[in-house]
């Protein structure tokens, strides 16, 4: 079962709306990679941006791991948006930092994780979003596969969907987010992003996400 860290799930969801980060469209859906249509878009990746914003994400991803990963040895970011998160991140917390690409590199080396590789290390993955969770478990293998001890992931957002926490549960790696959809919609409607009838809308996605029109 997925973690929140409730000490900051309603700020985060806040900060996140405010910089248009989430964006919530019930007139016309986005259309995610996967051919999902949703209501909902979210672009953590705009939170670098805001420097407030940006060490408030760093210090609470850095607060979870300390919390309830302490011993880990080495963050890992997951590649794209995961690897400015993870970086920030071990350089709060002092640690080694590598990155897991989704493929191996086609020239060079050719590496799948870059970064210097103690096996055996104690590592937590940096994700920014956790959506089907497939590209997240990918790299907790790759980080298995080349000898390290994935104790856990960590990421800003998550949407909850109970494919992901089959996976993750499946897998055996604890995953502790920022906050989730269902803050972000409480959050949404005490700001006025969203009113009762576009929140009927709204949650109807979540409890269909592949099959919603």
């Amino acid at each position: 079962m997925t973690k929140i860290y409730e000490k900051t799930a309603l700020e985060v969801a806040s900060k996140l709306l405010q910089i248009e980060a989430i964006k919530i469209n019930h007139k016309n859906p986005f259309i995610w990679s996967s051919g999902w249509k949703s209501p909902i878009y979210c672009d953590n990746r705009l939170a670098l941006s805001y420097p407030a914003i940006r060490t408030y994400i760093k210090e609470n991803l850095a607060n979870v791991i300390k919390l309830h990963y302490p011993q880990a040895e080495c963050v890992a970011g997951v590649a794209t948006a995961g690897i400015p998160q993870g970086a920030l991140v071990a350089e709060e917390l002092g640690l080694p930092f590598v990155y897991v690409r989704p493929k191996p590199k086609e020239h060079g080396m050719g590496n799948l994780i870059e970064g210097k590789i103690e096996k055996g290390q104690k590592v937590v993955l940096v994700e920014d979003l956790i959506s089907t969770g497939g590209s997240s478990l990918k790299a907790a293998q790759a980080m298995s596969e080349a000898g390290f001890k994935v104790i856990g992931m960590v990421a800003i957002f998550t949407y909850g969907f109970d494919a992901a926490e089959k996976s993750f549960s499946d897998a055996k790696i604890p995953l502790t987010c920022l906050s989730d959809f269902n803050h972000m919609l409480q959050e949404a409607v005490e700001s006025k992003y969203l009113d009762q009838n576009q929140l009927i809308y709204v949650k109807s996605w979540r409890l269909d996400p592949a099959n919603w029109k």
